[in-house]
């Protein structure tokens, strides 16, 4: 009886095989294909059916300013993580965020290494300057470390990835979130299609909830 307690407890225990899920992402707006380097903005997870604990980067991720953009644009980090908002611009930025669990305010600052922010919900941050409009970016805060970016072809691979079900999705900024359950093993792969149907530049407000002024300080 011993033995045989033994030998379940060791079966039980023992880890999952590491699989990967590989495969294309074509978007969409209108029906109409578009260039392939878009899919270079998605970013692609996976969610086991039974959740792993996502680990906190070792060091800060980066998302810098330059040439009045976020640079990348959209950055997926694991729940916990850290992020580093340098200015590379000869002007002064105040990157920030009221998205609800993750909001933050850097305050204006000029060229430098930033502010550090630490992200522990996850959840989608919008990130905007106060003092430019146009300037926006996304941090994609998640619960599971399975997460990878297409390339400028629209290729991608996620590897270490446990076998069985679960939940793959594709985040890009200017459409829903495409969502759709799958069964991992050695060698999977999977042709994904998102549509894109919302504008380049979210309408949005400052971070005082007001619109921006028409003619912004020529200082900046």
């Amino acid at each position: 009886m011993r033995l045989r307690f033994f030998l379940c407890l060791v079966m039980a225990s023992a880890p999952a095989l590491a699989a990967d899920l590989g495969g294309t992402l074509r978007l969409f707006a209108n029906g109409k294909p578009l260039r392939e380097s878009e899919a270079a903005e998605a970013v692609i997870y996976f969610r086991p059916k039974s959740p792993v604990v996502a680990q906190p980067l070792a060091e800060p991720a980066v998302m810098t300013t330059r040439r009045k953009q976020f640079v990348p644009r959209v950055l997926a980090i694991p729940a916990g993580s850290a992020v580093r908002f340098p200015n590379e611009d000869p002007i002064l930025h105040n990157a920030f965020s009221t998205s609800p669990a993750n909001a933050f305010d850097t305050g204006q600052y000029g060229r430098g290494d930033g502010h550090t922010q630490v992200f522990a919900t996850p959840g989608l941050v919008r990130v905007y300057c106060n003092v430019h409009h146009s300037m926006f970016g996304f941090v994609l805060v998640l619960d599971t470390p399975y997460y990878t970016r297409a390339d400028a072809a629209g290729r991608f691979r996620l590897e270490g990835l446990p076998e069985g079900e679960g939940e793959l999705v594709v985040f890009h900024d200017r459409g829903a979130p495409l969502r759709q359950q799958v069964s991992v093993g050695t060698g999977s792969r999977i042709d994904l299609k998102l549509d894109l149907n919302k504008r380049r530049v979210p309408a949005h407000t400052n971070k005082f909830g007001k619109p921006y002024a028409r003619t912004p300080n020529a200082h900046y």
